[in-house]
């Protein structure tokens, strides 16, 4: 099913918002100037801005318009957009020198992992550690979880996202280089297919400053 004409706006604006083209503070076009480049109506035009809005990524300002804004969210407005690797995905937000490392292993199913998936505990599953830096800096570390049976994501119908402030784990505290009793920015990802069977879980952590904090669940197809 194609993607709708606002979220295909929105999600064009997003990216350049996230690629530096359009900087901090920057003002937008207008609507008009928006509808006659995408040829769509001002209401379409309107439902885009409003997702950037609520997305945290503009700003309006009364009499004069929409702009660019500070410190733009974590923002994933499209399926297509949901399924981009950690590559991608820095890389759209950053022009510096981003790097990105994978370690995977199989290991036995913890008890909530194992419930989270509706295995066994001790059951061998697949994990994968996923560590980002930017310019040297570590920006990103995930811990995601799926049974052996399920090569990747492309088998899920929804996603759930859930962002929120926590305490670091160990191994994402020492990446991040957190001290003792700083929060971060926190993840927890669950792709679901179509008969409700969560096939991968995830966890995402990133420093604090990095993005604000939203929930949501879409549909993937």
């Amino acid at each position: 099913m194609p993607e709708p004409a606002y979220v295909r706006i929105a999600g064009e604006y997003a990216r350049r918002i996230r690629a530096g083209e359009l900087l901090p503070g920057m003002q937008l076009p207008s609507y008009a100037e928006i509808a006659q480049q995408n040829g769509v109506s001002d209401i379409v035009v309107r439902k885009a801005l409003e997702l950037l809005q609520s997305q945290g990524l503009v700003r309006s300002v009364r009499r004069r318009g929409m702009f660019v804004a500070d410190r733009p969210n974590l923002v994933r407005v499209s399926p297509e957009r949901q399924m981009e690797s950690a590559e991608h995905t820095f890389r759209n937000e950053s022009d510096r020198d981003v790097r990105v490392e994978r370690e995977a292993e199989q290991i036995p199913a913890t008890s909530d992992v194992a419930e989270a998936l509706g295995l066994s505990a001790g059951e061998l599953i697949a994990h994968v550690i996923t560590r980002a830096t930017e310019d040297g800096r570590p920006i990103s570390i995930s811990d995601t979880y799926h049974p052996l049976d399920v090569a990747d994501v492309s088998g899920a119908a929804f996603l759930e996202e859930t962002l929120y402030d926590q305490l670091p784990v160990p191994l994402h505290a020492e990446w991040l280089r957190t001290t003792p009793g700083d929060l971060v920015k926190t993840v927890h990802q669950r792709f679901i297919s179509a008969d409700d069977r969560i096939i991968m879980v995830s966890d995402v952590s990133y420093p604090r400053d990095r993005y604000d904090a939203f929930v949501f669940r879409m549909a993937l197809k």
